[in-house]
């Protein structure tokens, strides 16, 4: 009997809305990053994405949300095994994860959100210009500051949440040269992303400082960057998903990221028999970032504001801006 059990619990190891695995064969498959799905930024796009495919072709789809570094292999080869494909993994941390399983499975198709892998005939790469989106939250929230200083605060340190921290510093100071950006990362390990305590605090020693817009780019660790924000009635910036509604009125605006619509797109590519591999690389000009504007935030971005966040995002369209990627070198130019 013993053994029945072990047997059983292995089998239902990834299941989903109690159903085993094998009875969700051949349908799409979304691993989220540490932090959950619900973190109101970039799992919780992903999710979006998933669940707006669901609802408007019927297919469902199977999610896996990782509880530590090892299980975003396991879940990869679990749903491969399974036959779910596409399989689409959120985060630049399952580079390695995803290399060696999509080499085991050449049949089954791969997404991976935020990296890069080269060489795979089967595994489709989504990487965004966050520089440029976050070049227009930049000017909006200079724009908006009383007291020339801004913040940002960022997630885990590494070079992807720099690119993000460089954007805004562009943004911040094209629009205000003498203005001040106070910039912290919350750690250096994955428990970064998913730290509201902390982002509060980093949030109130910024403020503290003169900072009277913050924008974050860092997961559920963000969320307490906001709630402190709110509740000194100053304004924060949200990212990835639009996060204006969480506290409305002092939610500026959000660098939205694309997230959903590669995870939907990937679904739907598959299923239409169109899938391709390879890198896209999605900013201002293939909609895949951008600045949220809606009835939370309407009022604090006035027509000025708007004139010239439009004219900035038209101009790094038609290539009249550059925004730098920190990815390229390392180095913030600002």
């Amino acid at each position: 009997m013993k053994q029945i059990v072990l047997g059983l619990m292995a089998a239902t190891a990834l299941s989903v809305g109690g159903m085993s695995a094998g009875a969700w064969a051949a349908e799409p498959a979304v691993v989220y990053d540490l932090g959950g799905k619900f973190d109101k930024s970039f799992n919780e796009a992903a999710y979006d994405g998933a669940e707006k495919y669901k609802k408007d072709t019927g297919i469902a789809y199977r999610e896996f949300e990782i509880q530590n570094e090892a299980q975003r292999e396991q879940a990869l080869r679990k749903f491969a095994e399974d036959g779910n494909s596409p399989i689409v993994i959120a985060g630049f941390t399952a580079t390695a994860a995803i290399e060696k399983v999509a080499t085991e499975f050449p049949d089954t198709q791969f997404v991976i959100i935020d990296a890069v892998v080269e060489n795979k005939p089967n595994v489709r790469s989504v990487v965004f210009k966050e520089e440029e989106g976050s070049y227009l939250v930049g000017l909006l929230g200079a724009m908006a500051s009383k007291s020339g200083t801004v913040g940002f605060v960022g997630g885990m340190d590494v070079p992807l949440i720099r690119k993000f921290a460089c954007g805004y510093v562009a943004g911040v100071k094209a629009t205000s040269k003498d203005a001040k950006v106070i910039q912290n990362m919350t750690g250096d390990t994955p428990s970064a992303w998913n730290d509201p305590a902390k982002g509060a605090e980093i949030a109130k020693s910024q403020m503290d400082q003169g900072a009277d817009v913050i924008y974050h780019a860092a997961g559920g660790t963000g969320i307490g960057v906001l709630q402190a924000v709110a509740d000194a009635g100053k304004l924060g910036i949200g990212v990835d998903s639009n996060q204006d509604g969480l506290h409305p009125g002092h939610v500026l605006t959000s660098m939205v990221k694309r997230v959903d619509t590669a995870v939907y797109n990937a679904f739907k590519d598959a299923a239409d028999g169109k899938f391709t591999a390879g890198t896209q690389n999605l900013g201002l000009k293939e909609n895949g970032v951008d600045y949220s504007v809606d009835e939370y935030n309407e009022k604090l971005i006035s027509p000025e504001m708007k004139k010239a966040v439009e004219t900035a995002k038209a101009d790094i369209i038609a290539g009249k801006i550059t925004v730098h990627d920190y990815m390229t070198d390392n180095k913030c130019p600002y």
